[in-house]
């Protein structure tokens, strides 16, 4: 395991906002594909995903990877949602219930797979992580990618009914990207308004919040799904903030201005129907992980800056 000190990129109270007070994410730094004739080819057991079942960026692979039937092709490792100084860690650090210990390298946190691959590394250690481990390397950490990832990598490996089911059918892709790009902001905006260091910044960022909400609210009236009547990856991307919402964002993150049960009756009614109807989204939802999570964090700043 590396000994460099790395706290800066993943001690919370290190955090350090932007010259006006805001959050700015930074890119995640692994965007390489899986597909066919490419460096990373498609294969059973090659690859294992690291995740936290209290992120939402990692709720989103979990979701894809159950709905397109991969469990027995991409095992996972899920991590203590309780961050400490040293970012995720594994459970033989904390054994939170339903965390689990890493079986490939016996790492203390995920930071230590990060090193592992990189020793320089200075991005700041996030799931999901999508790990190769024919070439020992991070293939991706960035959720968005590895659901299209998810979605079409591994179809020729597939049974013929998880191969067709598509989440980014090409007839769709253009208003699904349009869509992706500000609802991209709802999800975001709760971490905006969360880590913002002023009141200015607070404001700059949940008011767009809220009005993304009041967007998502007109399209989703009498409407099981976002785009085209049809389960798309849109559905998933934006499932795994409103989950949160009333549970963790509305009071933790500040994010108060309506919860989504009694200010949203059609988007309430869309995550009811997405929880209750369709297993991957209720399968992947650990609500001990994601309020621990949360709270956690929090209790975990405030210590560290009383």
């Amino acid at each position: 395991m590396s000994t460099r000190d790395v706290t800066h990129l993943s001690d919370l109270s290190k955090m350090v906002p932007s010259q006006d007070g805001s959050f700015n994410r930074a890119p995640s730094q692994f965007r390489n594909w899986v597909e066919q004739g490419g460096k990373y080819e498609a294969e059973k057991g090659r690859y294992h995903l690291y995740v936290s079942y209290g992120c939402p960026w990692a709720a989103r692979t979990l979701i894809m990877r159950q709905l397109k039937g991969l469990e027995d092709f991409i095992p996972i490792t899920v991590l203590s949602p309780r961050l400490d100084e040293l970012g995720w860690p594994f459970a033989n650090i904390d054994p939170f219930p339903g965390a689990e210990v890493d079986p490939l390298y016996s790492a203390d946190h995920l930071k230590d797979i990060y090193l592992r691959v990189t020793p320089d590394y200075e991005g700041r250690f996030t799931v999901p992580v999508l790990y190769d481990k024919k070439t020992e390397t991070i293939v991706n950490n960035e959720s968005s990618e590895i659901i299209r990832i998810f979605n079409s990598a591994f179809n020729h490996l597939l049974p013929a009914d998880k191969a067709k089911f598509d989440l980014y059918p090409e007839h769709l892709r253009k208003e699904i990207d349009e869509l992706n790009t500000w609802v991209y902001d709802t999800t975001d905006g709760v971490y905006k308004a969360v880590f913002a260091a002023n009141q200015s910044a607070y404001e700059k960022a949940v008011y767009p919040l809220f009005e993304s909400l009041d967007r998502l609210e007109k399209i989703l009236d009498g409407k099981d799904y976002l785009i085209g009547d049809q389960l798309t990856e849109a559905d998933i991307r934006l499932f795994v903030t409103i989950i949160r919402f009333d549970v963790a964002y509305y009071s933790h993150c500040k994010c108060n201005i309506r919860d989504i049960r009694n200010g949203y009756p059609a988007i309430h009614l869309w995550l009811r129907k997405l929880y209750w109807n369709v297993p991957a989204f209720k399968d992947t939802c650990d609500f001990d992980h994601i309020k621990t999570g949360y709270y956690w964090a929090k209790s975990a700043r405030i210590s560290a800056n009383p």
